[in-house]
């Protein structure tokens, strides 16, 4: 979508360049000379400082939820590192039962985030079975000596943080950017770059210069729109610390 996205931009772009090259030579010079052209430099102007402004809030944003999402990532690695080798502490043959069903639950976590775009369902924030799960069989221990207790007590607290976290990054949207603010982003931006091209008189240098800074603009249009996508394109979080954080068991 991000690509679609910003290769519409680029078009779209390109159109206004095309299209103020046009009105170059189509309008008479007292509408591009004198205060006429004062006034166009100044909307102009006017019109690229508010999408600067805009460029770098949304890249702050979406940079800052981008940070976010990779800090639950990792704690949700951290939790089921702890996890596992606090289930190995604890000993014996349950604990060897928990911590295969540990693994899978690992899998399954890697598989529901990471889920290329399916929606949000009621069934995708629940485990397929219940009774199955770490957090379920945990509550049915019974420790045998107090520090098989703490063990289950500290195991039962890094289990629900990592039930939560799950839970938190399952619920985040897809695309956390409004479309029409892109909209609207993209039409300041052809402004722009008409307003630019019926400056001057159409030469290859002017032409390659406005061309290059287009797709610039695109590009910075396109890396927002990734940032926004944690999970999905070309700059999505890695999986494989999650996927490979468990050993398997001999």
């Amino acid at each position: 979508m991000a690509v679609i996205i910003a290769l519409s931009s680029f078009a779209l772009i390109l159109v206004s360049i095309a299209g103020g090259l046009f009105l170059r030579y189509k309008l008479p010079d007292s509408h591009l000379s004198g205060d006429s052209k004062d006034v166009i430099r100044l909307a102009t102007a006017l019109i690229g400082t508010m999408a600067a402004v805009v460029v770098a809030l949304l890249f702050a944003s979406t940079r800052s939820s981008y940070e976010a999402t990779n800090s639950h990532v990792a704690r949700l690695t951290a939790g089921v590192v702890e996890l596992d080798q606090l289930l190995k502490e604890y000993g014996g043959p349950e604990s060897i039962a928990l911590r295969r069903a540990l693994r899978t639950d690992a899998a399954s976590m890697v598989a529901a985030i990471w889920r290329d775009d399916a929606p949000v369902t009621g069934e995708l924030l629940r485990p397929v079975m219940q009774e199955d799960t770490v957090l379920y069989k945990l509550r049915q221990l019974d420790p045998k000596t107090p520090v098989q207790g703490a063990i289950k007590s500290r195991a039962l607290a890094v289990s629900n943080d990592i039930e939560q976290t799950r839970l938190t990054l399952l619920s985040q949207p897809q695309d956390t950017l409004s479309k029409p603010f892109i909209t609207v982003l993209v039409l300041w931006l052809c402004f722009i770059f008409a307003s630019f091209s019926m400056s001057s008189k159409a030469n290859p240098t002017l032409v390659v210069v406005l061309l290059v800074c287009g797709f610039t603009a695109a590009t910075a249009i396109y890396l927002i729109l990734e940032l926004g996508q944690p999970f999905d394109g070309l700059l999505q979080l890695s999986n494989s610390a999650l996927r490979h954080a468990l050993p398997p068991l001999s």
